[in-house]
């Protein structure tokens, strides 16, 4: 499809374990459609008659709470749209070098605005995406595409990236509704020449980051005064495989097109 196997952003990619394309990558009017499929989806609304799997929060909840769905482009078109773009799947091939991407998971993020001095469990945890799927083999190449529907500025919780924590290896400290952060970085031991590097992700709404599944990541409260939308889109390259090659949990719908699309190259 002609994307460059060798490139200056894939060099960064590989030794960051991150890269961010803080502009504009998607269609303006593809992003306002996702705003709103969003808003139908957190209203328990699913025009395609399909419900998105078993999620943490559910229509009627806390609307403080951060809200995360799973698998909501199933549930909506529009979403559905958002995630199948072909840029999204060429910029991953970029900084990868992959032959192949397809998406194997997708969760809806909203995390609402809060005031400085409000309890609200909002933030997101230090972890490392991997720990949580072990559903792949182990060196299966796995990223994820988290997509800005909003404007994330630094007041508004953007993700936080620890630079070349992806060459850690898997250290066993994951805890994605961790709240306080400084507990949880004191339990992660740095390897010997490394350092703790924060990087904050700050997008424009269209704008990507993308991460490898071995980086620490996080992100605290949103103080904006808006929410901060997003959609964490989880992808796999040819380099990947589920355990025993079994479709079971996070690997259940790989071969179902309408549930993860291949964005890039062919399966």
């Amino acid at each position: 499809m002609g994307t460059p196997k060798s490139s200056h952003v894939r060099t960064k990619y590989e030794a960051d374990g991150f890269h961010l394309f803080p502009d504009p990558v998607i269609n303006k009017a593809v992003i306002e459609r996702a705003i709103k499929g969003m808003d139908a989806v957190r209203a328990g609304e699913y025009e395609t008659g399909t419900p998105p799997r078993p999620s943490a929060w559910n229509p009627g909840d806390d609307p403080k709470k951060l809200c995360k769905i799973e698998m909501s482009q199933i549930a909506n078109h529009a979403i559905m749209d958002l995630v199948s773009q072909s840029s999204i799947g060429q910029l991953a091939a970029e900084i990868t070098g992959a032959e192949m991407v397809q998406v194997w998971w997708v969760q809806l993020l909203y995390k609402p605005s809060v005031a400085p001095d409000e309890i609200t469990p909002t933030n997101i945890g230090w972890h490392q995406d991997r720990h949580y799927w072990q559903t792949w083999e182990e060196g299966s190449e796995l990223l994820t595409a988290w997509i800005a529907l909003s404007d994330v500025t630094a007041e508004a919780g953007p993700m936080k990236f620890v630079r070349g924590s992806h060459r850690w290896g898997l250290l066993g400290h994951s805890d994605f509704y961790g709240q306080d952060h400084e507990a949880q970085r004191n339990e992660i031991e740095v390897p010997d020449g490394e350092s703790w590097d924060e990087v904050s992700a700050i997008l424009s709404p269209g704008g990507i980051s993308f991460h490898d599944n071995l980086t620490y990541h996080g992100s605290g409260l949103n103080l904006s005064g808006a929410p901060r939308r997003s959609f964490a889109v989880h992808l796999r390259t040819e380099k990947s495989r589920p355990v025993d090659n079994l479709r079971s949990g996070l690997t259940a719908f790989i071969d179902t097109p309408t549930h993860c699309p291949v964005i890039y190259g062919t399966k």
